[in-house]
């Protein structure tokens, strides 16, 4: 069963190595233990649902709690200690565009927020509902989860937009086809979601981000369809696939999608060298991103990360031998660690293998054999669990990501993490800020961050810690000219920032389509845009 209030399964469990454990200690401090809420506390707070009776409704108090928040750092505080200011009036299960259309009508006639729902993975507050709303509604997507249509001649597959992330490589891989878009939550995500928030799995090297796999679709809006037709290229104007993705349900709600597909790879390995040290390593992600050929993963870890990674794997044993091997090399305190993923025909696995070795090689790094990039491949989606181990220890765990340009990466990283471990001296706290670029792309590489700090048993204090760390996160983002996201999204948690990357006339184009499409700001409201001004009906 999906935990209600933290990540996946309730079976599955990630333990936190005693080494590790007891470095976090060291680092910050004995991490408090909280007693959480309880399910029955929680689901007694809820008020009475403002929508009325309705054959596609459903107010029964679990599933509104379990529609009510995502994965945001906010939004773990507001579950485990039983504190949510909103919750969903209402969760409705569409089996098909008809329904959708009776929801429209429903939402307007109640003055409803109506928010689309796929898998509830969003870390950036896609699904929250407004405390100050009338009545919220969220639309869970799930129904439409089946492959419509495959051509294997074009390499385009055509599902509905609910579909979860190994439902649609389980149906392609019956015809020897895979999508490739593996982001850490993929066990748990939807093809609407990756979509409507620019997703980027973690193999996009080589097999590309969402935007590249988008062929078409269709959106549902409260103005009527827009079809999106698959077309091998067109040159009738912007393409208005590019006005869907992002869009973060503000302006319809993707009921199909047409991706492109690829026959399965004939190999795919996946390896881990170490670098002497973060700048050299960069510098083999841009060579390598510059021509990939096979490669579809690079993953570099600074040097605070790569000591905790070697932690995490909870061998001690193999680890000092890993140490004292890698000391022997030269490779000292400030080494990084990459892995590295190949993906393809056997022959061009095996050659931009070897080319790979020599780069790194070439930069003073060494191979390090198949171990550690074969354990990272079998734990790839479960190391989200840690969070709720981390948690129970008594510590919070928040990410950032962002890009940069090559030219900018090494100085921002810098400049970012330092700000980070800064921000908490005021109120006498720690963070352990570790760092790694995930994606890298020809012309730069994304950065992502990941935040550790004392939760303090108090959640005032715990969201006061966040929004430090978040506004020290995008000034320093900002001064370096870097993305406010490059793969989680807006949502609310980055909408205050979108005006200073997007400027105040891309908002406002993209405000007029919204009104062009939803003139009665319906759609999740709040999110990514300026709150909608509702039209009222006569």
């Amino acid at each position: 069963m999906r935990r209600w209030n933290g990540w996946g399964d309730d079976q599955i469990n990630h333990p936190l190595p005693a080494a590790a454990a007891a470095r976090l200690e060291a680092e910050l401090g004995p991490g408090p233990i909280a007693s959480d809420a309880s399910l029955e506390s929680t689901l007694a707070s809820m008020p009475a649902s403002r929508l009325p009776d309705h054959p596609l409704l459903a107010t029964n108090s679990f599933d509104r709690l379990s529609h009510s928040r995502g994965q945001s750092l906010p939004d773990w505080v507001a579950l485990r200690f039983g504190r949510l200011p909103a919750f969903v009036d209402a969760v409705a299960y569409p089996a098909d565009e008809a329904d959708l259309v009776d929801l429209f009508a429903l939402a307007a006639t109640c003055r409803a927020d109506l928010i689309p729902y796929g898998g509830g993975t969003s870390v950036v507050g896609h699904i929250n509902p407004r405390p100050e709303a009338q009545a919220v509604l969220a639309v869970d997507m799930r129904q439409f989860g089946e492959l419509l249509g495959l051509d294997q001649d074009s390499g385009l597959a055509t599902f509905g937009a609910g579909s979860l992330g190994p439902g649609i490589e389980r149906k392609l891989a019956a015809d020897g086809f895979t999508l490739g878009h593996f982001p850490q939550s993929f066990e748990y995500s939807t093809l609407g979601g990756w979509i409507a928030t620019r997703s980027s799995g973690q193999q996009s090297l080589g097999y590309g981000r969402i935007e590249d796999l988008f062929a078409g679709g269709r959106l549902l809006t409260p103005s009527g369809a827009l079809d999106l037709p698959a077309l091998p290229a067109s040159a009738a104007g912007p393409d208005l696939r590019h006005l869907v993705l992002g869009s973060e349900g503000r302006l319809g709600i993707l009921t199909q999608a047409t991706v492109r597909v690829r026959p399965r790879p004939e190999g795919e390995i996946f390896r881990a060298a170490v670098l002497p040290e973060w700048p050299s390593g960069i510098e083999v992600l841009r060579q390598v991103a510059a021509a990939p050929g096979a490669v579809s993963l690079l993953r570099l870890s600074d040097p605070l990360e790569t000591s905790f990674s070697l932690l995490l794997a909870g061998r001690p044993q193999l680890t000092d031998l890993a140490e004292r091997a890698l000391r022997l090399l030269g490779l000292g305190p400030q080494r990084c660690l990459l892995i590295y993923g190949l993906t393809g025909e056997r022959a061009a696995v095996a050659a931009d293998g070897r080319r790979l070795t020599s780069i790194v090689r070439r930069h003073g790094g060494w191979p390090i054999g198949p171990w550690i990039g074969q354990q990272w491949r079998r734990s790839r989606f479960r190391t989200p669990y840690l969070r709720n181990t981390l948690w129970q220890a008594g510590y919070a765990v928040e990410t950032f990501e962002t890009s940069f340009t090559w030219g900018r990466l090494a100085a921002a990283s810098a400049a970012l993490l330092e700000a980070l471990h800064q921000t908490l001296d005021p109120i006498d706290e720690r963070c352990l800020a570790l760092a790694h670029v995930s994606h890298a792309y020809p012309d730069g590489g994304c950065l992502y961050v990941t935040c550790l700090f004392r939760h303090r048993a108090d959640p005032a204090r715990c969201l006061e810690t966040w929004r430090r760390l978040k506004s020290a996160s995008m000034a320093a983002i900002q001064a370096y000219g870097g993305a406010i996201s490059d793969h989680h999204g807006v949502g609310l948690d980055h909408r205050p920032f979108v005006e200073a990357e997007k400027g105040r006339l891309g908002v406002a184009v993209l405000e007029a389509a919204r009104q062009q499409l939803d003139p009665e700001g319906l759609l999740n409201p709040g999110k990514l845009l300026p709150d909608a001004v509702r039209t009222q009906r006569p």
